[in-house]
C-alpha cells in the first residue's frame, strides 16, 4: 500500500484555501448530522515520526463544535493500565453515540512499535484489534483509519528541524531518528500492518503527507465522505430502503443442555458445613497467591431469577480480601450505557492482575434478556454470540481466569421461592413484577438459555451448569469449582 504512493503530491495555496473553507462548512454540518443520527465517529491518526499528526488533526477540528469531540493522545500506558488486558484503555475511549473521538495514534502502536516491557501485553495484536473494531461498527460506529506517509527525505528534513530548533528538540526521541535511518526496514513493517489490519468494516486510508496542503485536503476528503456514507447507511436502514444483515447461525444439533441435568441432588448440613470451611481457607490462600503472582481472574454468575446467584457469590468472596475483590451486579442498562456499545459497561470492570471481579449478571443479557424481551434487534443478539466469545477470548488470551457459571432449578422450585419471598416480609424486597413476567415467559427463555450455552461454550470459555435446587450442592459446587482452577492456574 505504500510503496507505490506517491508522496510528491501538492496543492497551490490558493487552490488550498479556497477548498478548506467549503470542506471546513461541510465537516460543521456533518458533525451535526452524526450526533442527530446517533452515530459515534472514531478518527485515528497513525504515521511515520514527522508526518504531521499533529498538524492535521488541529486543521481537521478548527471546523467542529469544540463540545462535541475530544482528542487523545497515546501516551505510554499508567501503571494500572498495565495491569489490565491491551485493548482496555481503549475500550474507555470509545465515543458515545454522536460524538467524535479523534486519536493521535491508537490502538495500533503495538504493531506499529512492538511491544515494550513496560506496555500491557497484547496476545494477538491483529485478532484483538480487528475484533474491537468490527464489534464497534457492526453496532453502529463509524471508525475512520488515516495513515500519514511521508518520504524518507522529507521525513529527515523535518527531524531535523524539530531537533535544531531548542523549542521542539525536546519532541524528537530517538527512536524517531532511529526510524528514518531504518526507513525501508519499517517500510515493511508499516505495510505489513496496513495490510493485515484492512478489514471490510474499516479500511486504512494512505495520506500523502509531504506536502501539508494536500494532506490537509485528503484527510478532510476522506473523512465527509466516510461520515456521508454512514449516515446515508443508517438513514436507508431506519426508512426501510437499507438491508439488514443478519448473521445465519449453525443449526443447534442434538438435545438441550438443560434436559441433561440432574436437579436431584443435595448435600446434607453436615458435608456442607465441612466442605465450605476447608473450601473457604483454600480460597484464602489462593487469594494471596494470585496477587503475588499477579494472575486476574472473573467469575460470571447467570441464571434463573432466584436461582441462589446471591448465596453463592457470598459465600465464594466471605474468605477473600475484601481489597483484593469486587462484585459487579448489573442491572438494565442506565442513559450512559445505553449510548455506547453493550459491551463497553463490562470492559469497564475487567480484572486487573492479581485481582478478582465477580459479575453478577453480565454481557449474556443480550442473548436472553434483550433477546426475549425485544430489547434489541434479531441481528443484535445474533451476532452478539460472536461478540461475546470473542471478548472473552480476549480476556482469557491477556491471562485472566475466566469461570462462568449457569445456576439451573426447576419452574417448580422457581415458584416455589418465589411465594416465599412474598410471603417473608424480610425477603419481600427480593421480588419484583418483572421476575413474575419473565417467569410467564420460562419457554421462551429456556429456549435462549440452551442456545447461549451451545454457543458460547467454548474450549477456552465453557461453561459450568450448577444444579442448584439444592442451596447447599450448589453452593459448594462453585466455590470447589473456583479453587480448584484458580490453585491449577497458579501452578502452571
Amino acid at each position: 500500500m505504500l510503496k507505490n504512493v506517491d508522496c510528491t503530491r501538492k496543492l497551490g495555496k490558493e487552490e488550498y484555501k479556497e477548498e478548506i473553507d467549503s470542506l471546513g462548512l461541510r465537516l460543521s454540518e456533518m458533525q451535526r448530522t452524526c450526533k442527530d443520527e446517533n452515530i459515534p465517529v472514531s478518527i485515528i491518526f497513525e504515521g511515520w515520526s514527522a508526518a504531521g499528526k499533529g498538524s492535521r488533526i488541529r486543521s481537521l477540528i478548527r471546523f467542529l463544535d469544540p463540545r462535541g469531540f475530544e482528542v487523545f493522545t497515546a501516551q505510554r500506558t499508567t501503571e494500572d493500565e498495565r495491569l489490565r488486558p491491551y485493548m482496555w484503555r481503549y475500550w474507555q475511549r470509545i465515543p458515545a453515540n454522536g460524538r467524535i473521538h479523534v486519536f493521535d495514534r491508537s490502538w495500533y502502536q503495538s504493531l506499529m512499535l512492538g511491544h515494550r516491557k513496560n506496555e500491557a501485553a497484547l496476545a494477538a495484536p491483529v485478532y484483538d484489534i480487528k475484533s474491537y473494531e468490527k464489534t464497534l461498527v457492526d453496532n453502529g460506529a463509524l471508525i475512520i483509519k488515516l495513515f500519514l506517509h511521508v518520504s524518507k527525505k522529507e521525513q529527515s528534513k523535518r527531524l531535523t528541524a524539530l531537533y535544531n530548533d531548542p523549542e521542539t528538540k525536546w519532541r524528537v526521541r530517538k527512536s524517531d531518528l532511529r526510524q528514518n535511518r531504518r526507513y525501508d526496514k519499517s517500510l515493511k513493517r508499516f505495510e505489513r500492518m496496513l495490510e493485515n489490519t484492512n478489514h471490510e468494516a474499516s479500511y486504512w486510508t494512505v495520506i500523502e503527507a509531504d506536502d501539508s496542503r494536500f494532506a490537509d485536503v485528503k484527510v478532510y476528503r476522506t473523512v465527509l465522505a466516510a461520515m456521508e456514507r454512514a449516515v446515508q447507511a443508517k438513514q436507508n436502514k431506519a426508512s426501510g430502503n437499507g438491508s439488514i444483515n443478519i448473521p445465519e447461525l449453525p443449526v443447534i444439533e442434538g438435545v438441550s443442555k438443560l434436559d441433561e441435568v440432574d436437579l436431584s441432588k443435595t448435600m446434607d448440613r453436615e458435608e456442607y458445613n465441612s466442605r465450605l470451611k476447608t473450601a473457604q481457607n483454600e480460597l484464602s490462600r489462593i487469594h494471596n497467591a494470585m496477587y503475588k503472582q499477579r494472575l486476574p481472574a472473573a467469575l460470571v454468575f447467570e441464571g434463573w431469577d432466584a436461582a441462589g446467584k446471591g448465596g453463592a457469590i457470598k459465600r465464594t468472596v466471605a474468605p477473600l480480601d475484601p481489597r483484593g475483590y469486587k462484585v459487579a451486579p448489573y442491572g438494565a442498562p442506565n442513559d450512559i450505557e445505553k449510548v455506547h456499545n453493550h459491551l463497553w459497561r463490562f470492559w469497564n470492570e475487567v480484572p486487573k492482575a492479581g485481582h478478582l471481579t465477580v459479575f453478577d449478571r453480565s454481557w449474556y443479557g443480550r442473548v436472553m434478556v434483550e433477546r426475549v424481551e425485544g430489547f434489541c434487534s434479531e441481528a443484535d443478539w445474533k451476532r452478539a454470540f460472536n461478540e461475546i466469545n470473542d471478548f472473552e477470548k480476549q480476556l482469557v488470551d491477556s491471562g485472566i481466569v475466566l469461570f462462568k457459571f449457569w445456576l439451573h432449578i426447576s419452574p417448580e422450585e422457581q415458584l416455589k421461592r418465589f411465594e416465599l419471598r412474598t410471603n417473608t416480609p424480610e425477603k419481600s424486597w427480593k421480588i419484583t413484577d418483572e421476575d413474575w413476567r419473565n417467569r410467564d415467559k420460562w419457554d421462551q427463555y429456556l429456549e435462549a438459555v440452551n442456545e447461549m450455552l451451545y454457543r458460547t461454550s467454548t474450549d477456552y470459555a465453557p461453561w459450568t451448569i450448577v444444579e442448584a435446587v439444592d442451596k447447599p450442592y450448589a453452593r459448594i459446587k462453585v466455590i470447589e469449582t473456583v479453587k480448584d482452577r484458580l490453585d491449577t492456574a497458579l501452578k502452571v
